[in-house]
């Protein structure tokens, strides 16, 4: 193995701002010694566990986290002369990354990740490899992208981040390092981690290997996170104020910058950035839970969220960002760190602190329950043997990602309530959605038979009682678009196969496959006695108006799934009456559903539409 290099940098560094004055600064007038890094290995490649799993470590193999591969993939895409190799236990999970069905869905990714890996009109530098201990004995640099779970037994169960795949993780360098390494933090860890990563390595390294640890937390959001790589708000580098912590640092500093303005390459001590990263999820989760607990004093007093929000937004000293009311925030960080951090608060005997951030945690789950009240409220008290429609599993727009979804919560209180649930989303497998469904339930045989997952949203509304919005997918907002949007279908075939089907009544209709939103149980003439309606059209709806023509309602479904968005007028006509929406991420208009005949029930509003 040849020696590492070391350099000495002729480039002079931008200093460090001055809302940072104790970070560390790379100018002309200190040059650092710094390491040119010429092999990088992620440790990870998929999904950070979010979950408490009582089988946390034999999940090692299925769930690691975000940033591996997408920031794998931007650093490859980006600096060429780099080789970059994602290294996983799990050679299922590789093999889909070196196809083009990549095993997590984010906008943008596959774009950044193939000119890297299959060398188009360049040298391929993107490795995806299952061979982790000889990817870690060829690496200069070795990010950490390891889960770092809620304990789920023991002290701190519940609410403390469980280190076993951190310490695994550790324990697997020390034993394969024959030369010096750079071990760079990028899962979120509790402070002083480093500190507990440095004594396995003191522990069990050999002799004269040295070994450099940085915190670089990752300030990624599903859906965005390319972009999020591509145009950080800034790059955080937490080190150790030693000469050869400070060329560490430089040396992940100098990667960054190759696309990245020096002046958002923020450097700070170790601790620090350790502690960045809990914090920025704890404020961004206090946020949603704020707007949403004042949402429910919004709909007893007839005050509307949404204007609130506006108004509290201009405010320059509070921002925009998180104040948009709905059934909860959820995902892989929120709730995780805001736990660790009460345990952290409750281990510094900080009671007055800890009870505050578990009320966070707290408002979350009663926003969800308060959701799921009226629900049953609105449905006369009962859901027995009702269907409900769930559109959207993710626990937001643009993933796949469903842990700790609010609609894992909603499912499940409709089950109790005896109700058949249909479900839809856009980008979540099917298996994932059992699979989140039968977690630690011992009664998931009985209850599967009262759920189904649906390939449409038309399908899953078909006869349904009511539609609850759980993601705010565009899809299925009836909301006037800023800009328009590429075409997600063919407006022509659509048009052909009913014209086609239109001689004979008795005839099934049944969609082509660029129809991906009618379900093939509608038949034509049902198709036609249920007559398109325009959002306008109030006469329509009173059953005043003639009955439309087959072409008509071919220009309606034409007008709405040109920009991939969801046929209300076709969902009034399948579903049961009365008509409820729930909407619980505010993505519809609600005054548009009502002339629809729909009631809607949105979050921080009053109810709309007559029944």
């Amino acid at each position: 193995m040849p020696p590492q290099d070391f350099v000495k940098s002729a480039t002079p560094q931008t200093q460090i701002p001055s809302s940072n004055p104790n970070g560390i600064s790379f100018d002309s007038q200190t040059p650092v010694v710094r390491r040119k890094i010429r092999k990088i290995c992620s440790l990870g490649a998929g999904y950070v566990v979010s979950i408490c799993h009582p089988l946390a470590v034999a999940l090692f193999n299925k769930l690691t986290c975000l940033q591996g591969g997408p920031t794998c993939a931007v650093i490859a895409n980006k600096c060429p002369d780099i080789q970059v190799t994602v290294a996983d236990l799990n050679s299922q999970r590789i093999a889909s990354w070196n196809t083009d069905h990549l095993p997590i869905y984010e906008p943008g990714l596959i774009e950044v990740l193939k000119p890297a890996r299959d060398g188009i009109d360049r040298t391929p530098n993107l490795i995806f490899s299952d061979r982790v201990r000889e990817s870690i004995a060829a690496a200069d640099l070795i990010f950490l992208c390891v889960p770092t779970p809620t304990k789920s037994t023991g002290m701190g169960a519940g609410r403390a981040a469980d280190l076993v795949f951190v310490e695994k993780a550790a324990r697997m360098i020390a034993e394969v390092a024959e030369d010096d390494k750079i071990v760079v933090e990028k899962s979120t860890v509790p402070c002083k981690t480093a500190d507990r990563i440095r004594g396995t390595f003191s522990a069990m390294g050999r002799p004269g290997v040295r070994f450099d640890i940085l915190s670089n937390p990752e300030f990624l959001a599903e859906g965005t996170a390319i972009n999020d790589l591509l145009v950080p708000d800034r790059i955080l580098i937490g080190s150790l104020k030693t000469e050869q912590g400070l060329q560490a640092c430089a040396a992940l500093a100098d990667v960054y910058a190759r696309w990245v303005p020096r002046e958002r390459v923020i450097t700070m001590n170790l601790w620090s950035a350790e502690m960045a990263k809990l914090a920025a999820n704890a404020l961004l989760a206090q946020r949603i839970s704020s707007i949403n607990a004042l949402s429910a004093v919004c709909e007893a007093t007839g005050a509307d969220i949404d204007e609130v929000a506006f108004a509290v937004g201009l405010d320059r000293r509070i921002g925009s960002k998180m104040l948009k009311s709905s059934i909860g925030f959820g995902g892989s960080c929120f709730k995780k760190d805001v736990l660790n951090l009460v345990y952290i608060a409750e281990t510094m005997h900080l009671p007055e602190v800890a009870s505050y951030w578990n009320s966070v945690v707290d408002i979350n789950e009663y926003q969800k329950d308060r959701f799921i009240k009226r629900i049953v409220a609105c449905l006369f008290q009962t859901l027995t043997n009702k269907k409900v429609a769930i559109l959207g599993y993710a626990y937001k727009k643009d993933t796949g990602d469903t842990r700790e979804s609010a609609a894992i919560s909603i499912v499940n209180h409709l089950i109790v309530e005896n109700a058949q649930v249909t479900i839809y989303d856009p980008k979540v497998e099917e298996s994932a959605i059992w699979e989140s469904l039968s977690y630690g339930n011992d009664k998931f045989d009985q209850i599967k038979q009262r759920i189904s997952v649906c390939k449409s949203a038309y399908e899953a509304c078909e006869d349904a009682d009511a539609i609850v919005i759980a993601t705010e997918w565009d899809e299925f907002s009836n909301k006037t678009l800023k800009s328009p949007t590429a075409s997600q279908s063919n407006p022509t075939t659509i048009s052909h196969s009913i014209a086609k089907r239109a001689s004979s009544s008795s005839q099934d209709y049944e969609p082509t496959s660029s129809t991906p939103g009618i379900s093939s149980k509608s038949s034509l003439a049902d198709l036609s006695s249920r007559t398109s309606v325009t959002d306008e059209d109030e006469t329509a709806v009173k059953g005043t108006a003639p009955l439309v023509s087959i072409s008509e309602h071919v220009a309606t479904i034409e007008k709405t799934q040109s920009d991939g968005r969801l046929d209300w007028s076709h969902v009034a006509r399948v579903m049961r009456k009365p008509m409820y929406v729930f909407d619980g991420r505010n993505v519809v208009d609600a005054a548009k559903l009502g002339r629809l005949g729909f009631r809607v029930e949105g979050i921080g509003k009053a109810g709309t539409g007559t029944l």
